[in-house]
């Protein structure tokens, strides 16, 4: 179609159609004009306004029934046209708004007709729309006169009508949209600004409507989800537009304290008109209050997240608009903005965040007393009700909970002090945190938990990190410990330092009940304080003073390493103190346990309870794991410190319970990188010199300071070999100490004692047992080489000389020679010359050897005692003795010698559990004494272990899975492993190896436990090293798998008692010893009586 530039082209197109729908008002007419209105330019069509909406708006006027099709078309032509060009006549303006309107409005007859369709319905609010876009420049402003106030408010009645009422939701949403344009809060650019007076008089105007566009908009947001959340979130929009706009805090501070005066004419307008004065705004705030708590709760749930952000920038707009007028409902808009913080969609979250950090940063709460008081009494009434909540609600709850305490804190920022100053919040506040902390101490594992053996060097094992798992008796959730941790670490970057370390070391002081807890707020209050870790909205007003946080720490360290709270009972092992200590701790724990006074216990006081020790090893590690936080925040600082701080901790790395060993450990690591210690083992030898020298001062008066010896465990086991110059003197006071008190202080001794020998061990190495295993192993590869050589050059003759040595070695052994008695007894003196012999022409012993061998004079003598731990203590030291000693031989025999009989006593008639140890130092001896010990082990030893083996194999045989739990059943294991070693490094005779070999073929039994079937093999494999002939031989009387023919027929036919014979429990492990025994033999050749005889 043509396009019609100029007006009279277009009037000349255009006339004909006006004219006929001037005459008759059919749909169809409406269509021809609408589509000759397609063919018009714009700037024509303005010329032609007026001209061309005249025929549509008569025929709106037409009295009498219309067809709703007709007015759809009329109202859709006329929004055409609108949608083209400007309105620049406000009289204009006013009809078609008037006349749109009433297409919405229901007739007088409406109790008869019909409802209006939707499509008119959506037809006639998008007209409106289009409507008031196209008002040009200040036209608009004209319907915004109190003349016009009956109309804006016939149009604003009719919108909210269809937003509460209408089903469909594009009416809904329509509605709302149009109505956010008539209160001139669109979101379009086409509107010019308004200015002071301008948006002034309009507040005036719309604070008429204010009520009923809220209670309406607030039924719409908080009605049935099935709606969608497109109309919510509009409804939402308009809300806090409307109530910004009107409830503005500049524009009430502009408003005169009287009613203006309207003109006479329009008296009846000036009765609708509102005057926004004090009296008026106070009774609508509270008003609106209580709509605004409808909304926050309804929309802060929703399952929409774009009706959650709307309700953020509902909170958002109102903060800064109206943070004075409103005041009153900010506690529930704060509330509703903070619990979004965590809200599961990551962009109501950042859009939240950034909403408190603007509140923050325009000091809106700072420069605010108001709003600073509305906050403070949220966090009261929160933390009263906390402790309630967190043992009410479930996880989720308890997050959605810590978060809003989190964000009022944040939001006070510098003003918390209002919060701390006030007695009564700050005792509500704290009681809550200590009350929330509170820990689960009935797990019965934490005590049970102990440190059998003693770690290795911290070096590799130890991982940084404060923090041990803790399990609390109200949450489970590892995000609500951290959101308390947060709080704590608010309140000590913003609030006095000094007033929070002095109200909660008052708690810790006052009841063993809140002492754990104090402790861990006390921990994160310092971290707060110093800026770690704290996600804060503002920085704080006055910076930080490392004098004030050094004074803090240092009377908290003190508090924390007083003897009546670094000092608990933890455990009832009478190994670690004595009677007398263990009554003092006692009194200790139950003062750490509540009671006021310091009073020991007498002795019919009840026993300590686990409870009680669970409580006092938690209390320990916390303030463990405050002691590394204080290092962490002061750095290099905290070296001033390490005097009083260090020697503590040590103590607690040596402890025998587990927990606590683990937490002091990773504290030694925290302070060695916040001192600039590359290790815990620069970070003792560097503060080695007052270690020492303390150590050496309280093992002197042990009896009152036992835990001395667990410092130098410690200090031993993560240092080096530079350190023993230091402790020589300490460890001789150690010996002298213990030769004067050995009846008393015998245990804690030995395991001073046991430290330093198994940090000699460890700094000098252990020699012994490579170089034996390589001596044995060339003594091997000797044999067979001369073996192998024997099998090239082998002759008939040589056999019989075989044999003839053979029978002669066999007389020998039985003791049939007269002399043999003498040439043994000649042995011995040669074996073990006297030190003072030969030892005159040596070299000096190094002093680790020199201490070695001290330390072994007194665990000879204390072998015998008559307590099983101390004899067993002895072993463990003397076992790590002879491996220090190994290198010296012509000492260690005759020390060797003199310990021989305590130690048969302990391995022929002692506990099982001393049986079991004293085997182990046999071994040992085995390994480093060989030859030395043959004869001895042989005439003293040997025959009761096998007698012991014999004895317990019918009960093994036929025990249960539970007898591999048994005392009796380690014992007969750590025989079995370790019986081949010893006959292979002794080099034992015939006869005794055959005595092993009869006592452990019953073992080989399918019905014997698996693990004893596998100890017996190892030591037939550890018999085939030393005598594989005499073991073949054995075996094969017990199952032979094949026959074997002579080959020459002048040799009789080999008969073996296996031959034959069916399968029993020994079959499987004979045969697969056979095996082995045939593959050894493949690899390192043997002379047998085939190989040699002449083919």
């Amino acid at each position: 179609m043509a396009v019609f530039d100029t007006p009279q082209a277009a009037f000349g197109a255009l006339r004909p159609v006006c004219v006929q729908l001037t005459r008759a008002q059919t749909v169809e007419n409406v269509r021809q004009l609408q589509a000759h209105l397609a063919g018009v330019s714009g700037a024509a069509l303005q010329e032609l306004q007026e001209y061309v909406l005249f025929p549509l708006r008569f025929a709106l006027r037409v009295p009498g029934p219309k067809q709703e099709r007709l007015v759809q078309s009329l109202v859709q032509c006329i929004s055409s046209v609108l949608a083209a060009t400007c309105v620049k006549k406000q009289e204009l303006l006013q009809e078609l708004f008037s006349e749109l309107c009433t297409c919405l409005a229901p007739p007088p007859s409406s109790v008869k007709a019909a409802p209006l369709s939707e499509e008119l319905k959506l037809a006639v609010i998008q007209a409106l729309h289009t409507l008031m876009h196209s008002a040009y420049g200040d036209v608009i402003l004209s319907l915004y006169r109190p003349s016009s106030l009956p109309l804006l408010g016939f149009a604003v009645s009719l919108l909210l009508t269809l937003a509460e009422q209408e089903k469909a939701k594009q009416i809904k949403i329509s509605a709302l949209e149009c109505l956010q344009v008539l209160v001139l809060q669109c979101d379009c650019q086409e509107h010019r600004q308004l200015d002071e007076d301008e948006e002034q008089q309009c507040g005036d105007l719309f604070a008429s409507f204010l009520p009923g566009i809220s209670i309406t908009l607030s039924r719409v947001i908080a009605g049935d989800i099935k709606q969608g959340h497109k109309p919510t979130v509009s409804a939402i929009r308009l809300f806090y537009l409307i109530v910004g706009l009107v409830m503005a805090d500049k524009q009430l501070a502009r408003i005169p304290k009287s009613k203006e005066k309207l003109p006479v004419e329009h008296s009846r307008i000036s009765e609708l008109m509102i005057h926004r004065g004090s009296d008026w705004t106070k009774s609508t705030a509270e008003k609106l209050s209580l709509l605004l708590h409808k909304v926050v709760e309804s929309s802060s749930v929703h399952p929409h997240w774009k009706v959650r952000l709307e309700l953020v920038e509902l909170v958002h707009h109102l903060l800064r608009n109206c943070s004075q007028s409103l005041v009153d409902s900010f506690s529930h808009l704060l509330k509703a903005v903070v619990g979004l913080v965590n809200d599961e969609n990551s962009e109501v979250q950042s859009r939240c965040n950034k909403v408190l950090q603007g509140i923050a940063e325009q000091r809106i709460v700072a420069q605010n007393r108001a709003l600073a008081d509305v906050l403070s009494e949220n966090l009261h009434s929160l933390a009263t009700a906390l402790p309630r909540l967190m043992n009410s609600q479930d996880d989720m709850g308890k997050v959605s909970t810590l978060s809003l305490l989190l964000g009022y804190l944040k939001l006070l920022g510098p003003k918390i002090n209002i919060v701390l100053n006030s007695v009564s919040h700050l005792q509500r506040l704290s009681k809550a945190l200590v009350q929330v902390l509170e820990l689960d101490v009935t797990d019965v594992k934490i005590v049970e938990a102990r440190r059998s053996e003693p770690p290795g060097p911290l070096q590799q094992g130890v991982q940084k990190g404060r923090c041990q798992k803790k399990y609390f008796r109200f949450f489970t959730e590892e995000k609500v410990f951290q959101l308390l941790q947060q709080v704590c670490r608010v309140l000590g970057y913003y609030g006095n330092l000094y007033l929070l370390v002095d109200h909660f070391m008052g708690l810790y002081s006052e009841s063993g009940l809140y002492r754990k807890q104090a402790a861990m707020i006390l921990n994160e209050l310092v971290m707060g304080a110093a800026g770690v870790g704290v996600d804060f909205l503002q920085e704080r007003e006055v910076p930080l003073n490392v004098d004030d946080l050094k004074g803090s720490i240092t009377s908290i360290l003190d508090e924390y390493m007083d003897q009546a709270n670094w000092y608990l009972v933890t455990s009832v092992d009478t190994e670690e103190s004595s009677p007398e200590q263990s009554e003092q701790h006692l009194g200790l724990a139950v003062r750490a346990g509540g009671a006021s006074s310091s009073i020991l216990l007498q002795s019919s006081e009840p026993p300590v309870t686990t409870r009680t020790m669970n409580s006092n090893i938690w209390q320990i590690c916390i303030q463990l794991e405050g002691v590394g936080c204080f290092a962490a925040v002061l750095g290099k600082e905290f070296r001033l410190l390490l005097l009083s701080a260090l020697y503590p901790v040590l103590e607690k790395a040596g402890d025998r319970t587990l927990l606590i060993s683990e937490t002091a450990l990773g504290t030694l690591a925290d302070i060695c990188e916040a001192c600039g210690y590359d290790s815990v083992q620069c970070l003792i030898n560097e503060n080695s010199d007052y270690l020492v020298n303390s150590i050496s001062l309280n093992l002197r008066q042990l009896a009152y300071q036992p835990r001395a010896s667990q410092v130098l465990d410690t200090m031993l086991r993560n240092s080096d070999a530079s350190l023993l110059p230091l402790i020589e003197d300490v460890i001789q006071d150690v010996l002298s100490a213990l030769d004067q008190s050995y009846n008393s202080q015998a245990s804690t001794f030995l395991r001073v004692l046991h430290s330093v020998m198994t940090a000699l061990v460890q700094w000098f190495g252990m020699p012994s047992a490579e170089e034996h295993q390589q001596r044995h192993s060339d003594k091997g590869q000797s044999r067979a080489r001369s073996q192998g050589q024997h099998k090239v050059t082998m002759t008939s003759q040589e056999v019989e000389q075989f044999f003839l040595d053979y029978v002669s070695q066999k007389r020998i052994a039985e003791g049939d020679l007269p002399d043999l008695e003498e040439e043994e007894a000649d042995e011995i003196p040669l074996a073990k010359p006297e030190p003072s012999s030969d030892t005159e022409g040596e070299a000096p012993m190094p002093s680790h050897a020199q201490l070695a061998r001290d330390v072994m004079e007194r665990c000879i003598h204390l072998l015998s005692d008559g307590s099983l731990r101390v004899r067993l203590k002895v072993l463990d030291v003397l076992e790590l003795c002879v491996t220090m000693l190994h290198p010296h031989g012509n000492h260690l025999l005759p020390m060797a010698h003199r310990v021989w009989p305590a130690l048969v006593t302990r391995l022929i008639s002692d506990d099982p559990l001393a049986v079991l140890r004293a085997f182990k130092v046999l071994c040992t001896l085995a390994q480093t004494c060989g030859d030395f010990l043959r004869q001895r082990f042989s005439k003293d030893v040997l025959s009761k272990l096998t007698s012991s083996l014999l004895s317990q194999a019918p009960a093994s045989a036929r025990a249960g899975p539970v007898y591999s739990h048994t005392l009796a059943f380690k014992l007969q294991l750590a025989l079995l492993q370790g019986l081949g070693s010893l006959c292979e490094r002794l080099d034992m005779g015939e006869s005794d190896l055959n005595k092993v070999a009869d006592a452990c073929l019953i073992y080989l039994s399918a019905k014997q436990p698996v693990k004893l079937q596998e100890a017996a093999q190892s030591v037939f494999l550890h018999l085939m090293h030393v005598d594989p002939d005499s073991t073949w031989l054995l075996l094969s009387e017990v199952c032979c798998p094949e026959g074997y023919e002579p080959p020459h027929p002048s040799l009789r036919p080999v008969k073996l008692s296996g031959m034959g014979r069916p399968r029993n429990e020994l079959t499987d492990n004979v045969l697969l010893l056979l095996q082995r025994l045939q593959q050894q033999e493949g690899t390192g050749p043997r002379t047998s009586t085939q190989e040699a005889s002449p083919s």
